[in-house]
């Protein structure tokens, strides 16, 4: 592989495996996000320490950190480098070596690639996900509808060569959610709103 597209994925990695829900949780007096809910350090879990504002912040800070590996690298090293930093940024949040590779489950991170790469798509995704957050409620229906919406929106825009990678990612966020759609089909996943102090998935 040539030496900028590795650098571009190191970037992408670096910046993506930065876990800003577990940093904001413990500088919020809040303490291990791990330690709550489902044990993930994403926006859905930190929301269940009772801060919305550090959910926020953190579902805000894991887009943008992909967006800006992506421009980095672009201006760096152009942007035939595009999709590896995408790729670094979506392996280092979801599997971040400081955190023995249990990261969260990309959704808000596969936004802040879309936001760089195919920004129409972006506004697609952020269209799906918050509008099946408030009508079903189910965090991981949410994510997942979103998430299938990249490689659909990529398609009919005509975009063949974002369409493989954006499916891979897509395929990510999928194997991430493999415990969610379990529940899913036996009935038995959580809505937004449940107590925050039990250890529930999502």
């Amino acid at each position: 592989m040539d030496g900028d597209l590795l650098l571009a994925l190191a970037i992408g990695y670096l910046l993506g495996s930065i876990p800003f829900g577990l940093l904001l949780t413990r500088f919020g007096g809040k303490g291990d996000v791990r330690a709550i809910g489902s044990g993930n350090i994403g926006a859905t879990n930190v929301l269940r320490t009772g801060s919305k504002p550090l959910a926020a912040l953190t579902l805000l800070l894991d887009a943008l950190k992909a967006t800006a590996a992506i421009l980095l690298s672009r201006m760096l090293l152009g942007p035939a480098a595009d999709s590896f930093a995408a790729a670094g940024a979506m392996i280092g949040h979801l599997y971040p070596v400081w955190l023995r590779l249990k990261g969260g489950k990309g959704v808000a991170t596969y936004l802040g690639v879309l936001i760089a790469l195919l920004p129409v798509a972006g506004i697609v995704y952020a269209l799906v996900w918050i509008g099946l957050l408030l009508t079903i409620r189910i965090s991981s229906v949410a994510g997942i509808g979103a998430a299938i919406s990249a490689p659909v929106t990529a398609a009919v825009l005509g975009e063949k060569a974002l369409f493989p990678v954006l499916l891979g990612f897509t395929l990510l966020v999928l194997w991430k959610h493999r415990e969610n759609i379990l529940r899913l089909q036996a009935g038995t996943e959580p809505r937004i709103g449940g107590d925050k102090h039990d250890r529930r998935p999502d």
